[in-house]
């Protein structure tokens, strides 16, 4: 899931950054009204963190803005305007959620998250594939009922592959959803972690590679689609 942070505080916008990321979002930080917008035509997001005051106005324009497009992005709230007028004002430019300066990190990543999933009501809570299992709500990941250790961005990688399971995912589309502007898309990070990956996993490998495509789960995925080199894994 792939968050925007618009955040104008030179301390607070990168610590927000580093904890969404750290709870497996990949995230884009903008410090005004014009960069957000910029960075809001041209990526899909699955949720809009917003400071209320950054330094070219008010984000409940940018808000109001978009829901007259029609645009049904959650949008979150972050601002030290605590009055009951303030609230009500966000809600009625279309905001979904709002939190009050000073708050706690791990009470952001749950509504973040809440967010994230509101706009995915088909998403079951577990899924499988075969002996693979992941259990959405409680991030947990088992193969042959053996509990796995998955870190966060190999979790958003496996969402991914086990959400569209029987069908080939781009490297760029895992790009877009798992990673954000700091990974640099020409690279093969998309190869190496896929690598790591099938690592934990273990054998036989459920990952299949369609050569200069992207990656498959389950399906005809196996050791056929695997590219040169990527043998037996322990």
């Amino acid at each position: 899931m792939r968050v925007l942070v618009l955040e104008d505080d030179p301390e607070l916008g990168p610590v927000v950054a580093a904890q969404l990321r750290g709870a497996g979002f990949a995230v884009d930080l903008a410090r005004t009204l014009a960069e957000a917008d910029l960075k809001l035509s041209v990526n899909r997001y699955d949720c809009v963190v917003a400071d209320r005051s950054v330094p070219d106005g008010d984000s409940l324009t940018l808000l109001a803005a978009h829901r007259r497009t029609g645009s049904a992005l959650p949008f979150l709230l972050l601002t030290a305007l605590d009055a009951v007028s303030d609230r009500v004002a966000g809600f009625e430019h279309g905001a979904d959620d709002y939190l009050v300066k000073p708050f706690a990190f791990a009470e952001l990543v749950v509504r973040v998250r809440a967010l994230c999933r509101r706009e995915q009501p088909a998403r079951l809570p577990v899924l499988r594939v075969d002996d693979l299992e992941v259990d959405l709500p409680r991030r947990r990941v088992s193969r042959a009922g053996v509990l796995l250790s998955l870190s966060a961005k190999e979790f958003a990688v496996l969402e991914v592959l086990m959400l569209r399971a029987g069908e080939v995912v781009t490297r760029t589309e895992l790009i877009e959803s798992c990673w954000d502007e700091a990974s640099e898309p020409m690279s093969n990070v998309v190869d190496v972690l896929i690598k790591q990956l099938r690592r934990r996993l273990g054998a036989p490998d459920p990952i299949g590679t369609v050569r200069g495509v992207g990656y498959r789960l389950g399906g005809s995925s196996g050791a056929g689609d695997r590219e040169p080199g990527a043998g037996a894994r322990t």
